[in-house]
């Protein structure tokens, strides 16, 4: 799930998971959004109002993996199509499998989900989607295809971030209090532009592809610095992201402060804060195809 979120847009770009393909540093911090957000995507795949177990499950813009292990891991009986863009994450993807000995239960489909037509993905009875829906350049068609893909009784399930997780208390830096919530703004509006779904209500737009709602969740995030290792770099890693797509709209002020924090030698570097918190939210539709 997913899933960092710190995408550069492209107007037109092709998404099955768009994450700025084909750099290592993108690919870290989705696995790092794998092992922070653990927990809270395993509560996910408990909580998902399934009728039975399923056997087939198909994971819509898999990134590095988070939720294709997360859905191994709670249905041992399972295999999984896992469906990316990007051949590089999808690589990733099965080295990870390798030695967690559930190579032979993951099938890995390099495909463009924009495109009209998409590969023959069987007839699964869960389809997972998270953090991959908002890149859509026509969501509607594309939910009309995961409806026509499932089984009768089978459930979609999508999961979206609201936003870019906040890491640094309102307080930070000491001499540009507010910084993160000046980049995030600039960011968001940024993103608004190339990516209108981002943050959307998708129960209206699944119920108009076919779709029965059968719940809705919203689960708060809020982990605090325990994990402060990893949490500095993937603070480091969302922050380096947005800027490079935000340099330009932020004041120069902003701009130094902020390279201070991602400067790992300088004296104010994120990587040596101890106050580092993960806040967001993860909302979570379970529609099914009656």
């Amino acid at each position: 799930m997913n899933h960092a979120h710190t995408h550069t847009p492209r107007h037109g770009a092709s998404h099955g998971h768009h994450h700025e393909h084909g750099t290592d540093g993108q690919a870290e911090i989705l696995d790092l959004d794998a092992e922070i957000l653990a927990e809270h995507t395993a509560s996910i795949t408990a909580w998902l109002p399934l009728l039975t177990e399923p056997h087939h499950i198909v994971d819509l813009g898999c990134g590095t993996g988070a939720g294709t292990f997360a859905l191994l891991g709670r249905f041992p009986d399972a295999h999984v199509t896992a469906v990316d863009t990007s051949a590089e994450h999808l690589q990733r993807l099965r080295a990870k499998a390798c030695p967690l000995g559930v190579q032979e239960r993951v099938h890995t489909v390099q495909a463009d989900l924009d495109q009209t037509a998409w590969p023959d993905l069987g007839s699964p009875d869960l389809v997972w989607a998270s953090a991959s829906m908002h890149h859509m350049a026509r969501p509607d068609r594309a939910l009309r295809t995961v409806h026509d893909t499932l089984a009768p009784g089978g459930l979609f399930a999508v999961v979206e971030l609201a936003g870019h997780p906040r890491f640094l208390p309102e307080n930070a830096p000491e001499d540009r209090p507010g910084l993160e919530e000046r980049v995030h703004a600039a960011a968001d509006g940024l993103q608004a532009e190339h990516m209108p779904h981002r943050g959307a209500d998708w129960g209206p737009m699944l119920t108009a592809a076919g779709f029965t709602i059968e719940d809705e969740r919203t689960i708060a995030v809020n982990l605090e610095g325990s994990r402060s290792e990893a949490i500095g770099r993937y603070a480091s890693g969302v922050l380096r992201r947005i800027r490079s797509v935000t340099a330009d709209r932020l004041s120069p002020k902003d701009l130094t402060a902020l390279d201070q924090l991602l400067d790992t030698s300088s004296p104010h570097s994120i990587l040596g804060r101890d106050d580092l918190t993960v806040r967001t939210e993860r909302t979570v539709w379970a529609a099914r195809r009656s």
